[in-house]
C-alpha cells in the first residue's frame, strides 16, 4: 500500500474532510446523484480517520452534504445561464470540486481558503487560466483586489459562515456590498437548533473533538435584510425537498422534519 499523505491542517480546516467523504461515498454508489472522482482519490490518499466518519455518522448526514452540493451546483449553473462570462468566488473551498461540474467554458473562477488548505489542494487539483487559487482568510480584504468588480459576480460559501459569530458574517457582507455592488451570494445556513445538533451529532461524532464548534445560527433569512438595506434575499432552497435525493424511508422522514424546522438550508442573496 502506498504511504498516506500527512495533512497538517488546523482543527477547523480538517472539517473539509466531512463533505469530501460524503461526495466520495456518493460517487462509489451504483447510481450516484453526484460524481466526484477527485474526492475518492483524495480520500484514498490522505492520512485521516475516515473510518470514524463511516462508523459514527448517520446516513442522513451524508445525504445532506450531497443535497448541499447539488443545490449549490444548481444555483451556480443558473447564474451562469444569465452571466455566461461571469465570475464565481468559492469562499472556503476546501477540496470542493464545484467548478468541475458547472464549468461552461467561459466562467472565471476563484477558489479561496486558508494557506494550509490551499497547499493541500494544490497536491490534487490544478489551477488553469480561468481557475485561480487564493490563499487567504475570507476576512482579509486584501484578496478583494484579485476579483474583478462589475456585473456578473457570485460568491459561494458552503460550510463556512456558521464557524463564525453573526457579527463577523454581517461585517463581511457589508464589506462585500461596499466593494462589489450588485453581486450575488449563495451560502448554507443552519438554525440555532441545527448548529447545536451539528456540533453534537456530526463534528464530535466524526472524531473532530471540541475544537471546531459551529457558532452562528440563522433563524430566518429575513434577518439578513435587517443587517443592511442593500441585502435582498432572492430565494431559499430546502435540502431534502428540493435536491431530488433518493432516500430510504427513515431518512426521508428525517429530511422532511429537517426542512420543516429549517435545520439547514441554502440562501441566495443579492447585494444591491
Amino acid at each position: 500500500m502506498p504511504e498516506k499523505l500527512a495533512v497538517p491542517l488546523g482543527e477547523v480546516q480538517k472539517t473539509l474532510f466531512l463533505p469530501l467523504w460524503g461526495r466520495a461515498v456518493e460517487t462509489k454508489k451504483d447510481r450516484p446523484l453526484l460524481s466526484d472522482p477527485t474526492a475518492v482519490r483524495i480520500m484514498e490518499s490522505v492520512e485521516f480517520d475516515f473510518a470514524t466518519l463511516a462508523g459514527n455518522l448517520k446516513s442522513i448526514t451524508q445525504h445532506a452534504w450531497i443535497a448541499r452540493s447539488l443545490l449549490v451546483d444548481r444555483c451556480v449553473a443558473e447564474f451562469l445561464r444569465t452571466s455566461p462570462d461571469g465570475t464565481v468566488v468559492n469562499i472556503g473551498c476546501g477540496m470542493d470540486t464545484t467548478f468541475d461540474r458547472v464549468d461552461n467554458g467561459s466562467v472565471r473562477w476563484f477558489d479561496l481558503d486558508l494557506p494550509d488548505v490551499i497547499a493541500l489542494r494544490r497536491k490534487f487539483i490544478d489551477e488553469s487560466p480561468r481557475r485561480t487559487f487564493i490563499a487567504s482568510s475570507f476576512q482579509d480584504d486584501a484578496w478583494f483586489a484579485n476579483v474583478p468588480a462589475g456585473r456578473g459576480l457570485m460568491f459561494v460559501a458552503a460550510g463556512v459562515f456558521y464557524y463564525y459569530e453573526a457579527h463577523d458574517v454581517r461585517e463581511f457582507f457589508v464589506r462585500l456590498a461596499d466593494r462589489f455592488p450588485g453581486c450575488a451570494v449563495v451560502f448554507d445556513a443552519a438554525s440555532p437548533r441545527g448548529v447545536e445538533a451539528a456540533n453534537r451529532l456530526v463534528l464530535r461524532a466524526g472524531g473532530l473533538g471540541e475544537g471546531t464548534p459551529l457558532r452562528w445560527g440563522l433563524k430566518t433569512a429575513a434577518e439578513l435584510s435587517s443587517w443592511d438595506s442593500r441585502i435582498r434575499v432572492v430565494c431559499e432552497h430546502l435540502y431534502f425537498r428540493e435536491a431530488g435525493l433518493r432516500l430510504p424511508f427513515r431518512d426521508r422522514i428525517t429530511g422532511m422534519l429537517s426542512d420543516a424546522l429549517r435545520i439547514q438550508w441554502i440562501v441566495h442573496c443579492s447585494f444591491g
